[in-house]
């Protein structure tokens, strides 16, 4: 290909990559605005940080809306793929960015410096390439944006956690990004292309044994489990949520999963051998271990760490079923758990009013009649965790597995039910934690004698806007379950 036609091919794709242009000079601004008004009023210093990087978030997020009337089509040669569902899942990753930086706004953290703030729309910037990579290089590259920023993130707080769990991330992230490097390496030297696209993946794929392909899928996917904190690579997963601040947290719990999710699936689709029964074995491992260790925390970062593991197991069951039905499901499953996750980080950071950084659910302790209205809008998303009506978190689940069951009748592949079975089983387990939450809020007393309980009590909940945003959250839970169609049929319709 000729320089003139490459030259080409950028500047014809560039109409499509405005969100991501715009965010690479909306970086930028941030950074000036740190360094120029650094030595004003720490006050103003904040405003202003997070007034710009809200509204770079809002004006990303209306560029990106504005792309669902764009043709579908490839970017800078095939490197990337804007479609509606890439489109769809970068304004999932926007929302929670904007969730994550109001939470942060309203519930500030004097221990976390505001330099979090360009590094997480760099992040952004590497999820938004997520979604609309074809390319296993691509693919990779954004990866490790986003890698390299939560790395960051994680240890930006100045306390020694935070730095062991910043090294556990970093120690993990490395040796599943190498896993999957040397993966790709083996799928090109397979098949002489990196492009997922390209039909010339499946067909030299298929020359060879099914074994082979398996090692090569197995070592490539590898990276991604590592995001979506799947079975084996959850390891760094409580550590992490427990070492990072609240708002980031609540952040990592949602955003990099949901692009995960797509780049999974388009690369589960592009391989040619049958990971079904693979993929359930992961799922059923993944729910079933998250699960189990959730009982015994009493840390509540740690509890929605191991809940988020579950959760993962539960985002996989609709793409074990390998069909559209299963697809759109963990969609809406994907868009649904961004309300319900975040909305329990933000009512856990009011309720329980962290101190030095911990929270613990203790401190959950006789709050119901303190703040009726958190306490039930908190009973509203451990029921929607656990997946029971009325809430989304039931619809969800019912979408996922009833896909799941289709799948099973269709293949008849036994894990299928096994899968079917002890997720539903797993489902009841998760009873006795997430129903923790609203028991210590209503039927224990708190206690008098500890010093930290003491500290919180005589610490109203006064965040106004935290309340609200938290509330804000909430209805979407309910809404969505008497309403599920407004949702589902934009899914659909991709």
């Amino acid at each position: 290909m000729q320089l003139a036609d490459q030259l080409h091919i950028i500047l014809r794709s560039l109409s499509g990559f405005r969100p991501e242009v715009f965010l690479i000079s909306a970086i930028a601004l941030v950074v000036v605005a740190d360094l120029v008004w650094l030595r004003r009023n720490p006050v103003t210093h904040q405003r202003i940080l997070f007034s710009l990087s809200i509204g770079a978030v809002l004006i990303a997020g209306a560029l990106v809306f504005d792309q669902f009337q764009r043709e579908n089509g490839f970017l800078f040669d095939t490197l990337l793929y804007l479609d509606n569902q890439a489109v769809f899942f970068k304004l999932i990753v926007t929302l929670a960015t904007l969730i994550a930086l109001v939470h942060a706004w309203v519930l500030p953290s004097k221990s976390t410096p505001l330099d979090w703030l360009p590094i997480l729309l760099s992040l952004l910037l590497g999820l938004y390439l997520m979604t609309m990579s074809v390319n296993l290089l691509m693919v990779y590259l954004s990866i490790e944006v986003v890698s390299i920023s939560s790395y960051l993130l994680t240890a930006l707080s100045a306390s020694r956690k935070a730095s062991e769990g910043g090294i556990k991330y970093l120690l993990f992230g490395a040796v599943s990004s190498a896993i999957m490097l040397y993966g790709i390496s083996l799928l090109y030297g397979l098949t002489g292309t990196l492009d997922l696209s390209s039909s010339l993946m499946e067909v030299e794929l298929a020359k060879n044994t099914a074994y082979v392909v398996y090692v090569a899928g197995f070592l490539t996917i590898a990276g991604i489990l590592f995001k979506l904190s799947l079975v084996p690579f959850h390891i760094w997963t409580p550590d992490v949520y427990e070492a990072a601040p609240t708002p980031i947290v609540s952040f990592f719990s949602v955003a990099p999963k949901a692009a995960a999710l797509l780049v999974l699936m388009r690369l589960l689709t592009a391989l040619p051998a049958d990971f079904q029964t693979p993929m359930a074995v992961i799922s059923l491992a993944s729910i079933t271990l998250g699960n189990l260790s959730a009982l015994w925390q009493t840390d509540a970062k740690r509890l929605l760490a191991y809940s988020t593991i579950a959760h993962a197991g539960f985002l996989l069951v609709g793409l074990v079923a390998f069909n559209e039905v299963g697809f759109e499901a963990t969609t809406f499953y994907v868009a649904t758990y961004l309300f319900i996750n975040m909305a329990a980080f933000v009512l856990l950071d009011l309720l329980a009013q962290p101190q030095k950084g911990e929270l613990q659910l203790q401190d959950l302790q006789g709050l119901g009649s303190q703040y009726p209205l958190l306490s039930l809008a908190l009973t509203v998303v451990a029921i929607a965790l656990t997946g029971l009506p009325p809430t989304v978190g039931f619809t969800a689940k019912l979408l996922v597995f009833s896909a799941l069951w289709e799948a099973f009748q269709q293949t008849g592949n036994s894990w299928l039910v096994a899968l079917f079975a002890i997720g539903l089983l797993n489902a009841v387990v998760s009873l006795f934690y997430y129903l923790k939450l609203p028991f210590l809020l209503y039927f224990r007393a708190r206690i008098s004698d500890n010093t930290a309980s003491e500290a919180v009590l005589i610490t109203p909940v006064s965040h106004r806007s935290g309340t609200i945003l938290a509330l804000l959250l909430t209805i979407p839970i309910l809404l969505f379950f008497f309403q599920p169609n407004w949702l589902a049929r934009w899914i659909a319709s991709f």
